[in-house]
């Protein structure tokens, strides 16, 4: 526990010291100009004046480091028993298409995307994609209704959802792509476009 003590003891004495080491193991597109800015508490702002990618250090820089044969992303559904895998080379070819499939549809920096998917692996592929093009994205749980996902897409002023036909939950297809086109129906006027993945090849 020795060597755990003394890195909590050191994040607790200088965080700014500690935080700013840690980040070095981040790829940077511009260092940051401080790494804690505290003169306005309660609001605290962290590696202010810093700009990366989230999707470059999770999937590119793997594959530039000469890992692009290694496994990224492994999926493995008890209820359908399908089993798929993703090298990170493989990965970034996805993510890489799917954010300009995003750009092809307007979607931009900034933009606010509901992903309203099942648990599987398009969902990663999805949030990786916004995360490319400096998009937000907001994960709504597949089993909530539609007046759930019409107050979601409502809150984040979001411009494009991202769902399936349906998905497998309790042995049952939940529906929807049934649920996104109620929730549109009853609003959500700042959506432009909808992005529906073929899953269950069910109406």
């Amino acid at each position: 526990m020795g060597a755990y003590d003394d890195t909590y003891r050191k994040s607790i004495d200088d965080p700014e010291g500690f935080w700013g080491e840690v980040a070095q193991a981040v790829s940077w597109d511009k260092t940051w100009d401080k790494v804690l800015d505290a003169t306005d508490p309660p609001e605290y702002h962290w590696f202010t004046g810093g700009k990366l990618n989230t999707c470059y250090n999770a999937v590119d820089r793997h594959v530039e480091a000469g890992h692009g044969d290694q496994l990224a992303l492994i999926y493995d559904s008890p209820v359908t028993g399908q089993v798929q895998t993703w090298t990170y080379a493989e990965l970034r070819e996805d993510v890489a298409k799917f954010a300009g499939v995003l750009n092809s549809q307007g979607v931009g920096k900034g933009d606010r995307v509901i992903i309203y998917l099942p648990m599987i692996p398009e969902a990663v592929i999805a949030m990786l994609g916004c995360a490319r093009i400096g998009a937000i994205h907001s994960v709504v749980f597949g089993g909530f209704s539609a007046e759930s996902l019409k107050d979601r897409i409502e809150d984040a002023g979001a411009v494009c959802v991202i769902t399936a036909d349906g998905g497998h939950r309790g042995g049952k297809i939940v529906e929807l792509k049934a649920a996104t086109d109620k929730a549109l129906s009853h609003g959500c006027a700042t959506i432009n476009k909808v992005i529906v993945l073929e899953r269950t090849n069910h109406d």
